[in-house]
This record gives structure tokens, C-alpha cells and sequence, in this order.
């Protein structure tokens, strides 16, 4: 597949929006071992003065891209073994990111089943620990810049329009009522119960 990279002015940096413009774009991931791609299927928006998010507490080691410029890789380790990736939102200094929580695998698939172990094309990259797995995300990629990045890009989606859905997020016990979780209406490929909403 030929994917085009988007643009650095492309999305838009506000949380909120941000989470929704990355849906139906293609998370794409160049490595020694392949290629593989996905077109981004399900966020959460992670706001400021937000008590769920990483920055709430303010500026560290571990959170420091969040408050860096918009757009940045945020990448996280979770119980020692899974990693989740994120963009950085909101002006340079503003603590806030949006998760990505799963894609659609478009290429790739054999390497991404060799690395999760599983040929479950459905479940290859649903949910944020899968998804790196799969794209061999860690912490080494922290603070790039996809928007330029050789191995770690975002490219723009195909022609046909998703329809965005919002829930709850998942997972999240500090304002769990907030619908900050965007995702693609009807695509089996989201996590949670909410994945079949037409």
C-alpha cells in the first residue's frame, strides 16, 4: 500500500479534536523487520486540569512531552510490560494528550501476528497494549515528531468518511463520566463494549 504523510498543520492541536481528526487517519511504523499500518479506529482525549491525565500533577521526567509542543509522541509503560502511545495536544507548556486505543491493521499483518503471538486479525491491535505490540512502539520512540518522524508517521486516511462516536472512556476511575473516548461507528476493530454501535 502507498500511504501519504500528513502534513505538520494537518490536525488540529485542541484535545478534543485532535481525538476525533486522528480517526480514520493511518498509523504507519517502518522498522529493520517490515512495515506495518492501521488505520486509527478508537481514542481518548486526555484534557487539561484533567485528574485522569498523566499531566495533572504536573511536569516530570516520565509526563515531560505532554507539555511539549502538540503532536509528539507520548509513550508510556503499564503493568512493566505493555506500552501505550499517545500525541501530545494543546499549546507548547499545556500538559494533555489524546491515546490511541486501536487501529484496523491495513499492512503488516503477518509481522504484527508474529509479534503478538496470535493470527486474530480482529484482535491483532485492539486495545493501546496490543497496538504497540503489534507496531513494536516503546519507549525509545518518546517525544518524536510523527508528523516527520522516518519510523513512526501518520499518514492521512482513505476516502471514505467514518462516522465518529463518543462514550465514556475506559479503564479510568478519575472522571470516568467524561465522554472523551472517540470512535469508528460499527468497526469491530475498537475496544469495549461500544464497538459494534452502528
Amino acid at each position: 500500500m502507498t500511504f501519504t504523510r500528513l502534513s505538520p498543520d494537518a490536525l488540529p492541536i485542541e484535545t478534543r479534536a485532535l481525538a476525533q481528526a486522528l480517526i480514520g487517519c493511518v498509523l504507519v511504523r517502518e522498522s529493520d523487520e517490515g512495515t506495518t499500518a492501521g488505520s486509527i479506529v478508537e481514542t481518548e482525549a486526555y484534557l487539561p486540569d484533567d485528574p485522569a491525565c498523566h499531566a495533572y500533577r504536573g511536569k516530570s521526567p516520565r509526563n515531560a512531552t505532554l507539555f511539549g509542543p502538540p503532536h509528539r509522541a507520548y509513550v508510556y509503560q503499564i503493568y512493566g510490560t505493555n506500552f501505550c502511545f499517545n500525541l501530545s495536544s494543546e499549546v507548547d507548556g499545556q500538559g494533555a494528550g489524546v491515546l490511541v486505543r486501536a487501529v484496523e491493521p491495513l499492512e503488516g499483518l503477518a509481522l504484527m501476528s508474529a509479534r503478538r503471538a496470535t493470527r486474530n486479525t480482529r484482535d491483532l491491535c485492539r486495545g493501546p497494549g496490543r497496538l504497540c505490540k503489534a507496531f513494536a512502539i516503546d519507549r525509545s520512540l518518546d517525544g518524536i515528531d510523527p508528523m516527520t518522524h522516518p519510523q513512526l508517521w501518520i499518514a492521512a486516511g482513505g476516502t471514505g468518511a467514518r462516522r465518529v462516536r463518543r462514550s465514556r472512556r475506559i479503564g479510568v476511575t478519575q472522571a470516568a463520566q467524561r465522554r472523551l473516548r472517540f470512535y469508528a461507528a460499527g468497526s469491530p476493530y475498537v475496544s469495549g463494549a461500544a464497538r459494534l454501535s452502528p
